[in-house]
């Protein structure tokens, strides 16, 4: 392909011509024609927008800066003429510095690009009959009108060859490309145009003349205005029709268009709505089953034993706990964890359980289902086989292109940028990096989990508790809940400055990497940045489930961090609502402030931009200047709304056994996103350079880590974090003979027997409390739910037989739950394949009638040409062989 590009696009580019021989592109003034898509002569279509600042207007640079600036500019619209394409100039209305350059690119332009880029274009119409579905009749009630948004023409598509132009659907060559394709063609050429020759190294594209200011803006145009139609006929007003019956908030509940969204911005954002809703309709089964468990929750609490022995005046207002940090913190009453308890029973139920299996399975058939739905996607929308034949090299790549190797499969040579020794070094380099700036983020949660221990001492001494006090504040304001909150909101913060420092980091580590293609790039940026938010997102969460509260030792003998600070205990609810708590936090923060920075940013500085320019004049402004004053969609495109999707569905299914109502918030999350998402394309944002996309790219994999990792850290909360097996080992054990002494399975007692006995008398001046004990009482009970054997025992203070019951019980209840998930999940991916039967079949019919419909013209040709041959064969024959007398 590069070998290609240089026989094609290089030779284009010829020397730099003189300034006497420079091409200059037409002025015209503006026309007062505010919807016109169209240069002055009303027939040529304008496909893209170049925006420049006159030079000589300028005042910020130096008279020679501004002189190469303008050089520069000259040189790269000059051989874009060369190339073919047409210019138009305009000043701008509002402002008299800016200048905007119109391109046009003629019909042979297009036909000779769309060739080189391997562009599928129509041969015929889809004869293919579709069976309705027996859902259509409900489906319809959600669908656009077809009546406003009409269905798009279902066409047999090939890579278009203008030797075979009279095979293609041609009805008109006006409309024969799209909008959308004739932007990415002119784009194509714009990246790869040169502007300035320096040390025998060509520098083209239009990206590094906006890194450098030389243009301020390269954008192809919105067809309309967002609030009205057209006013210019020739226009079709789709993005009026695409805020109207798409983006608007009234259509909450409808299904996307998503054909006509592909139509007028690309698959790649085609793809991205489509993946979002189908990840949406998919959340609203997981929400229904998730509301189910928590009502079952809600329902049982009051029948919840345990959490009764803990309320009660007799049982838990007699059990005095030992302190929770050393010197600072006095003893407590186990009725403090009343209400925490309480709480506790909704989420740590039985239905946790079955929600937790459920979601393993759920997350199964949604990545099942969506690579049968993107395969779908892929026959309609053409990109089946894009990435073979259609992805063209990044310019960034090709510049770099310097060495020449022997390809080992066509013999030949070929150019690329670094050696496999550079090659070597390069990755050696970025992965170091990697690791280096993963580690870093480890270092912050090392830095979180400090503070949380040396702030509990402080909060200790401040809201100190004492066991006949009665303040209702105590019920709810513990030093763990005080501690918990404000780490969790410093960790949000953390994270939040983080990403914008590991963004950056991640850029230049990948273009240092020059992957070759723009699916390369990123999917190697893609990878990068979720290995950096895995990390920086989900680290504090998988400290509270899986390692506070677990290695504290007890009273006597406590766990030290750093040889300093005394190990965390969990709240004395327990580490699953401190684990709720932590994901509520980072889940709703993280919300809030991506709607501020995706939707009320852009609006702001568009609301400014408008009124600014409203003050300083009332004329009639073009299409090109009100597409001008809206915001950049930015080079990474829609790259934060997967990374933000993504992490949610990391939340729903890593940790949703904690939070069974985590999938309808998801849900009501995604709902309002699609809405927002399409509102600020829509409305706020340039139109976007329409690119090709056959998948949602890295990310596919993405999601099936998280679901095989989901799997295991939702048994290991419920083994490790939650108390249900230690109930169940309980109530199936230890509550009946030879263990217990209840005559029947019984859930009464269960407080008592988990709650070890500790001596006062044998606290270490180090650890030793500095309040009174009251009462006289000489020993209080340990860490909740610990499992020692009590003082004067021969093995005091060790781990006694019913831990090690509930340790078998944890770890056989992990093996179990993960290999009948996994079994299930395996035989969901085999039974369900990745591509329908039907798509199947339209894939093989597509290339049969392509096929034959080309080789029967060919052949047709050939008879036609042969024919016109052998007649002059046969009479040249006939004059040769004709006998003298005649």
């Amino acid at each position: 392909l590069v070998l290609e590009l240089n026989r094609v696009i290089i030779p284009t580019y010829g020397t730099v011509p003189e300034q006497k021989n420079l091409h200059t592109p037409e002025w015209v003034d503006f026309d007062d024609k505010p919807d016109s898509l169209f240069f002055k002569d009303g027939q040529r279509r304008i496909d893209f927008v170049l925006v420049y600042e006159d030079e000589s207007k300028k005042m910020t640079h130096k008279r020679s800066d501004r002189k190469k600036q303008k050089r520069k500019r000259q040189v790269y619209e000059s051989n874009l003429i060369n190339n073919g394409l047409q210019l138009e100039a305009t000043r701008s209305v509002l402002d008299e510095k800016l200048i905007f350059v119109k391109v046009h690119a003629p019909w042979e332009v297009l036909c000779t690009y769309a060739e080189v880029m391997h562009i599928k274009l129509p041969l015929q119409h889809d004869d293919l009959k579709t069976r309705d579905s027996a859902f259509n009749w409900f489906s319809r009630l959600f669908r656009v009108d077809e009546n406003i948004i009409k269905p798009e023409q279902e066409f047999f598509t090939a890579p278009f060859q203008k030797e075979h132009l009279s095979n293609f659907y041609i009805q008109d060559k006006d409309t024969f490309f799209n909008p959308a394709t004739r932007s990415r063609i002119v784009h194509f050429i714009l990246s790869r145009v040169e502007y300035a020759t320096k040390n025998n190294v060509k520098k083209f594209g239009i990206n590094k003349l906006l890194d450098t200011g030389i243009y301020k803006a390269a954008f192809p145009l919105h067809d309309s205005s967002f609030r009205h139609p057209s006013t210019d006929p020739n226009c079709p007003s789709e993005r009026y029709l695409l805020y109207r019956e798409w983006a608007h908030p009234k259509n909450i509940f409808k299904l996307q268009p998503l054909d006509f969204i592909r139509k007028y911005y690309g698959e790649k954002i085609g793809i991205y709505f489509a993946w979002l809703g189908f990840y949406t309709n998919m959340l609203t089964v997981a929400a229904v089953v998730g509301v189910g468990c928590f009502l079952y929750g809600c329902l049982t609490k009051d029948n919840c034993t345990w959490s009764q022995e803990v309320c009660d005046p007799n049982i838990g207002g007699n059990i005095i706990m030992c302190p929770q940090c050393d010197k600072v913190c006095t003893y407590w009453n186990l009725t403090i964890t009343c209400e925490s308890s309480k709480k506790l029973c909704i989420f740590d139920s039985f239905g946790t359980l079955v929600f937790a299996v459920f979601m393993g399975i759920w997350v199964t058939f949604f990545l099942e289902f969506w690579k049968r739905r993107q395969a779908e996607l892929e026959y309609e929308w053409d990109t089946v086989e894009y990435l073979e034949q259609e992805e063209q090299v990044r310019p960034e790549y090709e510049a770099r292109c310097t060495h020449i190797v022997m390809n080992e499969i066509t013999q030949q040579e070929e150019h690329v940028p670094y050696t496999a020794w550079g090659k070597c070094v390069r990755m050696t380099f970025c992965t170091s990096a990697i690791f280096f700036w993963i580690l870093l983020i480890i270092a912050s949660v090392v830095g979180i989990i400090v503070y949380r221990l040396s702030v509990f001492l402080v909060f200790s001494a401040t809201l100190s508790q004492h066991i006949s006090g009665t303040e209702a504040i105590r019920k709810y304001l513990t030093p763990q809940t005080a501690t918990s909150v404000t780490a969790s909101l410093i960790s949000f913060v953390v994270i939040m400055i983080l990403n914008i420092i590991y963004e950056k980091v991640a850029i230049l580590i990948t273009d240092f990497e020059l992957p070759r293609t723009q699916t390369d790039y990123e999917n190697s940026l893609t990878t990068k940045m979720f290995l950096f938010q895995f990390v920086n997102y989900y680290s504090s969460c998988f400290y509270i489930a899986f390692f506070k509260g677990k290695f504290v030792g007890h009273p006597g003998s406590p766990v030290y961090w750093l040889g300093k600070y005394r190990n965390e205990e969990c709240d004395p609810g327990g580490c699953l609502l401190e684990l709720t708590t932590q994901l509520a936090i980072i889940v709703g923060g993280k919300a809030i402030w991506n709607n501020i920075q995706e939707v009320l940013l852009p609006l702001v500085k568009n609301l400014i931009g408008r009124y600014s320019a409203a003050a300083r004049s009332e004329k009639v402004v073009p299409r090109w200047e009100h597409d001008y004053h809206l915001q950049p969609i930015g080079k990474l495109g829609l790259f934060y709304e997967y990374l933000e999707m993504v992490i949610q569905f990391g939340f729903v299914t890593l940790f949703v056994a904690s939070f069974p109502l985590a999938p309808l918030l998801a849900l009501i999350n995604n709902m309002l996103e699609i809405r927002l998402d399409a509102w600020k394309l829509t409305t706020q944002f340039r139109r976007m350079v329409p690119q090709k996309a056959q998948d949602i790219g890295a990310w596919q994999p993405i999601l099936q880590g998280i679901a095989i990792l989901a799997v295991v850290t939702n048994a290991m909360i419920i083994a490790f974090t939650s108390d249900m097996i230690p109930r169940l080992v309980y109530y199936w054990s230890f509550s009946v003979p030879p263990y217990g002494s209840h005559s029947s399975h019984t859930m009464k007692g269960y407080i008592n027997s988990t709650l070890s006995v500790f001596n006062i008398s044998d606290f270490k001046n180090a650890s030793k409390p500095f309040s009174p004990w009251f009462g006289n009482q000489t020993t209080c009970r340990q860490v909740y739910r610990d499992l020692r054997y009590p003082p004067g025992h021969q093995h005091q203070y060790e781990h006694n037989i019913y831990y090690w019951h509930v340790i078998a019980a944890k770890l056989a209840f992990i093996i179990v739950l993960e290999h009948v998930i996994y079994f299930v999940k395996f035989i969901i991916s085999y039974v369900i394949p990745d591509v329908s039967q039907m798509t199947k079949s339209k894939v093989k019919r597509e290339k049969y009638l392509t096929q034959k419909l080309l080789h029967e013209n060919d052949l047709k040709g050939v008879k036609k040409n042969m024919g016109k041959i052998a007649d002059k064969i046969v009479k040249g024959a006939d004059s040769t062989f004709r006998p003298k007398d005649e």
